[in-house]
């Protein structure tokens, strides 16, 4: 007797048909799964076994074999449970076959018949409805997940006795998920404010003018003068995410399975900041069945590194590709998996070992060769894709005792919004999402300076020590100050205050 159903295999974030065909045959007893299953499907076997019997039916006997199609493609999880259990019943006769096979089925069963929350609900949901699938069997606790997703009907259950009487028709069961769109925007709230923070203007200023351009950016200050408050607030001051950034963000997560069951969605920015002993696996992605790291886990949101030079060399020279890419590929023996990982990078630093290098008040006990070398620990390729550093001094008594607040996260996102705006009218053509995202063969193009600029320009390059490789970022930078002005051509001022964001170029910092 031969059986099929219909299930899903994610590979990274993409989702997979895989067909499940399982033959029961005359002959001893046997249960054998092939078709590249991993360690989870293949100890599937027993927790089939019981959740048929305790769902009140009799498992097959026979020599069992299921085969998972194609053969060529790793299959991983405990998603498979369920299908192979209803292939199963089929083949025994106990669940129509054409009724089956009208369904995709996914879902993970726990030994007293209940169907368990798996990962990667999202996805697969979204990559079975671009395939062509209409119908969807998930476990129940997968609903809030699933819920927005449209032109598929997606039918869940908590136990496998269910599923068996809705496929025969013995129950009537409504598709559970609202098919209907989110909002054009989806509301994010945030707990952070940046009227939170006293004091340093000219910090929250270069961070709105990061987060304007996309530009990365690097703070740097002594102990306790606050660049960990203010990184946290970044996303606070991103546009609010649209639909497709909603669910891109929340495919990644839901793999990770970091969704919150109350949500299902992530609807603000992430904020991930890893602590700087993490593992190479861990932040970029990986393991022997590759899931998504922390720079991964940032997609559309911000990545903060505190302490900079404190993490591992290899570590922070694996951001030097997804920076330029927006993506990361995960190469094993076994299995390839891509991750989207367009992120903005906030990194943080102290100027030298002890932290006290540009403190008036605490004297500095480092040697001008202490402070290189730790400055060094941050490689040239890795320094080049950061355009913005910005000095975050200790604040003064009358700062942090006075009462006067800033603008607020919402007036700062107004001003973000109408800059990205200009940006996605002036590169439309283009491959170009942000100013920092321009190559040097578009700064002529798109970075065009009046006389006045260019003469500031050439003086910071001769005369300040301001290095080549500082030359684009100089530019891309002033860009987004000009427009974040509405102004199309850069001027001197824009120029200006692009090169005081400059502070860590070498020859400069150290004059």
């Amino acid at each position: 007797m031969l059986a099929k159903s219909l299930s899903c295999s994610i590979i990274g974030i993409d989702a997979h048909k895989v067909d499940v065909e399982v033959d029961i045959a005359e002959g001893l007893p046997a249960f054998n799964i092939i078709g590249l299953p991993d360690t989870a499907i293949r100890e599937s076997k027993d927790r089939i076994k019981f959740a048929i019997k305790n769902s009140g039916y009799r498992f097959p006997r026979g020599k069992i074999t299921v085969n998972l199609a194609p053969a060529n493609i790793r299959k991983e999880g405990s998603g498979f449970d369920l299908p192979i259990t209803l292939s199963l019943l089929s083949g025994f006769g106990i669940i129509n076959q054409d009724r089956l096979l009208e369904f995709a089925v996914c879902g993970e069963l726990s030994l007293d018949g209940k169907l368990k929350e798996i990962r990667g609900a999202l996805p697969m949901s979204l990559g079975l409805r671009e395939k062509g699938v209409k119908k969807l069997i998930l476990p129940k606790k997968n609903l809030v997940e699933v819920s927005n997703v449209n032109d598929i009907k997606i039918y869940t259950f908590d136990k496998l006795s269910s599923v068996i009487d809705f496929l025969n028709n013995k129950i009537a069961v409504e598709p559970q998920n609202k098919n209907i769109r989110l909002n054009t925007k989806c509301k994010s709230r945030y707990k952070h404010d940046f009227t939170d923070v006293k004091g340093q203007e000219h910090v929250k200023r270069g961070l709105e003018v990061a987060a304007s351009g996309g530009h990365n950016a690097l703070l740097i200050g002594p102990p306790g003068s606050g660049k960990s408050m203010l990184a946290k607030r970044v996303p606070t001051i991103l546009s609010e995410m649209t639909i497709d950034e909603v669910l891109d963000t929340s495919k990644i997560h839901s793999v990770a399975g970091l969704l919150s069951p109350n949500k299902g969605l992530v609807l603000n920015r992430p904020f991930r900041d890893p602590h700087h002993t993490i593992s190479d696996a861990a932040f970029a992605g990986g393991g022997s069945n590759p899931v998504p790291g922390e720079i991964s886990l940032a997609h559309n949101g911000v990545l903060f590194l505190d302490e900079l030079p404190e993490f591992k060399r290899n570590v922070l020279e694996m951001l030097r590709q997804p920076i330029e890419d927006g993506r990361i590929r995960i190469t094993r023996v076994k299995n390839n998996a891509v991750y989207p990982c367009r992120f903005m990078l906030i990194a943080a630093m102290n100027p030298c070992p002890c932290g006290y290098f540009t403190d008036p008040k605490k004297e500095c006990h480092c040697t001008p060769h202490q402070i290189q070398r730790y400055l060094s620990k941050i490689s040239g390729p890795l320094l080049d894709r950061i355009d913005i550093h910005l000095n975050v001094p200790r604040l003064k008594y009358d700062e942090l005792s006075g009462n006067r607040k800033g603008d607020s996260s919402e007036v700062i996102r107004k001003h973000v919004n109408k800059t990205r705006k200009i940006q996605e009218k002036r590169y439309k053509n283009d491959d170009i999402l942000f100013n920092a995202h321009l190559e040097s063969r578009d700064l002529e193009k798109y970075c065009v300076l009046n006389k006045e600029g260019e003469e500031l320009l050439k003086m910071a390059i001769l005369e300040l020590g301001i290095s080549a490789r500082a030359y684009d970022k100089i530019l891309k930078v002033a860009r987004t100050i000009a427009d974040l002005e509405e102004k199309e051509t850069i001027e001197a001022s824009h120029i200006s205050e692009a090169i005081s964001y400059r502070s860590l170029d070498r020859d400069f910092w150290m004059m």
